[in-house]
């Protein structure tokens, strides 16, 4: 049986976060996830790094927290958030008598904003409607949820924290009243695992509900369900809001090389409800209209969907409830040494960590502060460093696969050079023709052999979705059409075996793309899914007549 002091159930960012900050002030833990990287919603959102500016009227509280957080995440989080700024436009189709209680609500939560000229604007973002009324600058971002969950697990296992992924909780015990401990089985395994504890953090978002109820305990969380569309380029620069009350189908992000629409609101009974479907996606399209004219010529990559764990005590749902968050106490109810986090956003999940940590330490008698805001997530890299990966990968996506990588930098860079001198005394021409050994795999999302190599080493990855979550490999423009291949096959040319047989671990990376595809096949995307149906049935006879091919 291992032995703790606190578990954190949910590894998304907040829970993440909460390792991190208990690891940072010194209390041991170890946190628990169901599934892998950023399974939940931290991946399943559009995205956005809110400025406030959506809640300003009325969410006023909300829309402070996320200025303050939006700020410090841009200082500690370098390798995680891209500042774009943003725009929030109004169209002839908005009301205009909303600029006024807009323009008051900023300023009373000291976010600085700046009204520039339609003229202006159309300069900066050339696709935007000609017709737009009014434009106003705004300090959004975007970040990159997966890898903000990667960088606060490898900032916790420095400190010491301990992370266990594809691992469910099955049951939290208790004695007395009081917290003991939890069962959890490895999902890739069966096995069960023990551990014991004093202190049970539930940080597991959509799921919280039922966590809450797995220890006897009734949570009022409504899961809310949002669908998302990706575009197959950045056709703009900045974060493009609709200047009206917050409504579906209003923000366009740009996100590396696409760019992202969303999102709806619809309450859902289930966490896991993230199937897209077809009328979802058209819904977007014509509600995004307004601001990009073009958007139904666009091609789009896929469909995606999330659910938002809404904290909702009052009965409020939807775009009613707020995006506010709630640290409770279960001590209150009977269950000593139980803490749950609600409801939140991404934006905040650093405060929401930080809060739901300073209520375990005070039970704890533990006074070390929180460093949390001022210590950076991954130490900058070396310059020397840089130079010698500078000889073996990409030089035009450097300084993005070293934000990428973070703490694993030097590690792959290691690997890169024993395959470049391997290379170079086989004499194998064919592989250094490709840059001595780390052939670039992915050139949607410039992925090279060493850094999949490094990512596939890990214990904590046992398929290509999970080299996917962690290197973007296949989330560009061929979704994995022509790179899926390419891993699968360096892998097992290089002896590194996967949880599953190449031809299955293919097959399920597949059902994962097909999935946000379906919803938007025609046009131009059916043209695309039909050139990669034919190239997995002409490769690797997966169309359903490998056994033709046996006999």
């Amino acid at each position: 049986m291992l032995e703790t002091t606190v578990v954190v159930i949910g590894g998304g960012a907040t829970g993440m976060g909460t390792l991190r900050d208990l690891s940072m002030r010194g209390v041991p833990a170890i946190l628990l996830e169901q599934g892998g990287i950023a399974h939940g919603t931290s991946s399943r959102f559009h995205g956005l790094l809110h400025s406030g500016c959506r809640y300003v009227v009325n969410d006023p509280e909300s829309a402070h927290e996320c200025i303050e957080e939006n700020m410090i995440l841009r200082r500690i989080g370098k390798g995680c958030v891209e500042v774009t700024e943003g725009f929030f436009v109004l169209t002839p189709k908005d009301d205009s008598n909303f600029v006024e209680p807009w323009l008051k609500g900023c300023d009373a939560a000291g976010i600085k904003v700046k009204e520039i000229t339609p003229a202006e604007a159309l300069k900066l973002e050339p696709n935007l409607a000609p017709d737009i009324q009014r434009v106003f600058r705004v300090p959004d971002s975007c970040v990159d949820g997966f890898r903000l969950v990667l960088h606060n697990r490898m900032s916790a296992e420095r400190y010491g924290g301990r992370a266990y992924l594809y691992h469910k909780v099955e049951e939290i015990k208790q004695r007395n009243g009081a917290i003991c401990g939890v069962t959890a089985r490895n999902l890739m395994t069966g096995e069960l695992m023990e551990i014991a504890c004093r202190v049970v953090v539930n940080a597991a978002g959509s799921w919280s509900g039922e966590v809450a109820a797995m220890a006897g305990l009734e949570a009022a969380i409504t899961p809310d369900r949002g669908t998302l569309v990706v575009f197959n380029h950045r056709f703009t620069s900045r974060v493009i809001n609709r200047l009206h009350p917050s409504s579906d189908g209003d923000i366009f992000v740009p996100h590396g090389s696409v760019t992202i629409l969303g999102t709806t609101s619809m309450p859902t009974d289930r966490p896991d409800d993230t199937t897209p479907t077809y009328p979802e996606v058209t819904r977007l399209l014509e509600i995004g209209e307004p601001l990009f004219p073009k958007v139904h010529e666009y091609r789009i990559l896929r469909a995606f969907a999330g659910t938002r764990p809404l904290y909702t005590p009052g009965g409020a749902s939807g775009r009613k409830a707020s995006r506010n968050f709630n640290v409770v106490d279960h001590a209150a109810d009977g269950l000593d040494g139980m803490v749950s986090i609600f409801g939140g956003k991404l934006t905040t999940y650093r405060l929401m960590a930080e809060r739901v940590t300073d209520d375990v330490c005070r039970r704890l008698k533990v006074t070390t502060p929180c460093r949390t805001a001022e210590e950076p997530l991954i130490e900058t890299p070396d310059p020397a460093v840089l130079a010698r990966a500078a000889k073996l990968f990409p030089v035009r996506a450097l300084n993005l696969m070293a934000d990428r990588l973070g703490d694993d930098l030097t590690k792959t860079l290691q690997i890169a050079e024993v395959a470049a001198v391997a290379a170079k005394n086989t004499k194998n021409t064919h592989i250094t023709d490709f840059g001595g050994g780390n052939p670039l795999l992915c050139e949607c999302e410039m992925v090279c052999l060493a850094e999949v190599e490094c990512v596939a080493r890990d214990p904590s990855t046992h398929s290509l979705t999970d080299i996917r979550l962690r290197t973007r490999l296949g989330m560009g423009t061929c979704q994995g059409t022509f790179c899926s291949l390419r891993s699968v096959a360096s892998l097992v040319e290089h002896g590194i075996p996967l949880e599953f047989a190449p031809a299955d671990s293919m097959c399920r990376f597949l059902q994962e793309r097909w999935k946000g595809l379906r919803p938007v096949l025609w046009g131009q995307q059916a043209r695309e899914m039909e050139f990669s149906r034919a190239v997995y049935a002409g490769i690797l006879n997966l169309d359903g007549a490998m056994h033709e091919q046996n006999n």
